[in-house]
């Protein structure tokens, strides 16, 4: 008796769905990265137009850098805020910085950019090995866990109607829940294409749901004009800006590298399904943080703030098996065109907080659940004294840092340091230094 070979659902980096499954595809993208990048913008003192506009642009330069070899979107990083906002002095939620300010701190992520790069060239001219000497699994799983758990704390509160109290909390909850457990019943149970889309129909059911109990407001989808240029801004050089920012990006590494080898994983699970060879995502570091760097570049020269390979977009491919590059370049399109169109983007922001607190909760779970996936699939040593000590390290720095202090900024000796940065560093220079008997032990 013969038998029909297993369907594959799923498409690789370099497959493209027919069109009308690309342009759903390419929403559901939208929808997980819009909130986190507007957030950066209404922190950091940006113009939030422009932030959406540069956050498209970069990711297609990002796509065509890495000649789409790499399935990641770009979109605006969490670890620059505190550097940014210390030069644009962005006091109140969504109040916008001076141009005069904006222009310096793009300076300031303009040179990060070129950090990235050089780190990029460094790699690719000593190979792989080397990247496993300072970033080994230990490193960039116990890092993915933290950047997962990390924003548990932003889930929750978005779930609970950011500081919201009495009914209208209680009504929070109820779409949170209702948009998670949709969420997660559409990821187990639907097959085939509609399988691909968990996360767009989860946020659909929540907004329905918000709609039918009256929290959402539609009077501000139409203010304003309805074309409207984003408010570009050129940079100036100031060094106090450079000093600020460009350091950051040495930190951000690590945060890359988790991002990357994660993807390397579930990508070449689809491809072993498929019964195609391996992409060796987890190789092409060295181009992904060139692609890095020319994102920084490209955003920061029209007024965009730094980026980063979206956590969020990354867990949304790794739930849907969906990583074509395609579908990432029409987000990209479709992102710049909603930044010109104000009551798209309006309509955009009249998701409730607590839609995508209940989302937010299933997606950076999966984050945290990649973190465990890279160490399980390198066979990382849980009994080793030198891995627990990196690993005890970076989750207690990077968790503690997060939820122990304000902004998930360290006091430490009259300055501010970034929680999962700092987890990130402390982490290398453990293994590094850990490493050194072993090396002679072994020898």
């Amino acid at each position: 008796m013969s038998y029909a070979p297993k369907l594959v659902v799923g498409y690789l980096p370099d497959e493209r769905p027919p069109f009308w499954k690309l342009i759903l595809f390419a929403l559901q993208q939208i929808l997980v990265m819009f909130p986190a990048t507007v957030l950066v913008a209404l922190l950091t003192g940006f113009h939030v137009s422009t932030t959406i506009f540069a956050s498209g642009l970069a990711t297609i330069c990002f796509l065509l850098v890495t000649r789409g070899k790499i399935p990641l979107y770009y979109g605006s990083s969490f670890s620059y805020i505190a550097a940014i906002v210390s030069i644009t002095g962005a006091r109140n939620f969504g109040e916008v910085a001076p141009d005069a300010l904006i222009s310096q701190a793009q300076f300031g992520v303009i040179m990060s950019g070129l950090v990235s790069i050089a780190a990029g060239l460094i790699i690719n001219a000593f190979g792989h090995e080397a990247v496993e000497k300072v970033l080994p699994p230990s490193v960039t799983g116990s890092i993915a866990i933290v950047i997962g758990i990390s924003l548990a704390g932003t889930a929750l509160s978005g779930a609970a109607g950011n500081g919201a109290e009495g009914a209208a909390q209680n009504t929070a909850w109820v779409i949170a829940l209702v948009t998670l457990v949709s969420t997660m019943l559409f990821s187990v149970y639907l097959k085939g294409t509609w399988g691909q889309l968990p996360i767009l129909f989860g946020i659909v059911i929540g907004y329905v749901t918000a709609l039918s109990l009256g929290v959402i407001d539609f009077s501000t989808v139409f203010s304003g004009q309805v074309v409207a240029m984003p408010h570009f801004t050129l940079p100036s050089a100031n060094w106090g800006a450079v000093l600020a920012i460009m350091p950051i990006a040495i930190a951000t590494i690590p945060e890359s590298t988790a991002h990357l080898y994660q993807l390397d994983i579930y990508v070449d699970h689809l491809a072993e399904q498929k019964g195609k060879p391996s992409y060796d995502i987890k190789n092409k570091l060295g181009l992904n943080l060139i692609g890095d760097g020319i994102g920084d570049i490209v955003s920061s020269m029209f007024g965009g703030p730094a980026g980063t390979n979206y956590g969020e977009n990354l867990s949304t491919m790794a739930i849907t098996k969906n990583f074509s590059v395609p579908v990432l370049g029409a987000a990209a399109i479709i992102t710049m065109v909603i930044s010109f169109f104000t009551p798209l983007s309006n309509l955009v922001n009249t998701i409730p907080g607590s839609v995508i607190g209940g989302v937010s909760i299933y997606l950076f779970g999966v984050i945290g659940a990649q973190g465990i996936a890279i160490m399980i699939n390198r066979k990382v040593d849980l009994f080793d004294s030198r891995n627990l000590a990196v690993i005890s390290i970076i989750l207690v720095v990077g968790l503690g840092g997060n939820y122990g202090f304000a902004g998930g900024m360290i006091p430490f000796f009259g300055m501010k340091l970034p929680a999962i940065a700092t987890a990130a560093l402390m982490g290398i220079l453990a293994n590094l230094v850990l490493s050194i008997g072993a090396k002679k032990q072994a020898a």
